[in-house]
């Protein structure tokens, strides 16, 4: 998909997180009109500065705020969460799932080509590479991920669900290991690789309608068990196949 049509416009969902922030630093040199959204007016000009052509204030609890977010997007890129808290291990009403189910709903009624999820390993089939004490110390929002990729998969959207291990601050690594979708790898990676990942995957064949974990090689707590290699289009992220933004 190297010479895919450029999309209209790409949404970043949560773009004022960390991952959000990383995504927006990787498609700043495409030629990608991105819209990104934050929950706070004192986030705007900040987003601005990271590469957003246009800033949406948006909470996602509310559907219509994510039905405006989506409108006139071809591609979504979700990276939105719970900040560290209670919530994580009681669960309730959290934007994992309310939110994100928000966005899948909208994305539907907007005809987007194609739905980037961050989720998270410990999650669903791969709760393996977790500790058991780790998983119940985030219960909470590993059930909220688990019912948003869900929904995901039942929307009929084109999608690629990334489940990242650990995430770190650590520069980017540029070696990432890809699990098929279950327990298969464990361990961390820094946010700059995820959002590389998650930046290249709409462009990339072999990650349509699919779930994958990543971790770095650097990272990796043990061998993996089931790793694929995916061929991740990084040709559409580089300033010499797009033109920089002014």
């Amino acid at each position: 998909m190297a010479d895919s049509p450029t999309p209209d416009r790409v949404l970043v969902a949560g773009a004022s997180g960390a991952t959000g922030e990383e995504l927006l630093s990787v498609l700043r040199p495409t030629d990608l009109p991105v819209r990104a959204t934050t929950r706070s007016y004192a986030n705007v000009d900040t987003l601005e500065r990271h590469g957003a052509d246009e800033v949406a204030v948006a909470d996602f609890f509310e559907s219509a705020d994510a039905v405006a977010a989506v409108e006139g997007c071809d591609i979504v890129y979700c990276a939105v969460g719970t900040p560290p808290g209670p919530r994580h291990v009681i669960g309730g009403k959290l934007v994992d799932r309310t939110g994100v189910i928000n966005l899948v709903t909208a994305a539907i009624g907007a005809d987007v080509s194609v739905f980037v999820l961050e989720s998270a390993i410990g999650v669903g089939n791969s709760k393996g590479s977790l500790s058991l004490p780790t998983r119940l110390l985030i219960r909470g929002s590993l059930r909220a991920k688990r019912d948003a990729e869900s929904a995901l998969r039942r929307s009929g959207l084109t999608y690629t669900i990334v489940r990242p291990g650990k995430l770190t601050s650590e520069p980017p690594s540029g070696d990432v290991v890809v699990g098929a979708g279950g327990a298969s790898v464990s361990g961390s990676i820094p946010r700059a690789d995820v959002a590389r990942v998650m930046a290249a995957a709409p462009f990339t064949p072999e990650a349509r309608n699919r779930t994958v974990e990543i971790v770095s090689r650097d990272g990796m707590s043990n061998a993996p068990t089931d790793r694929v290699d995916i061929d991740w289009a990084d040709d559409r992220l580089t300033t010499g196949h797009e033109h920089r933004r002014a």
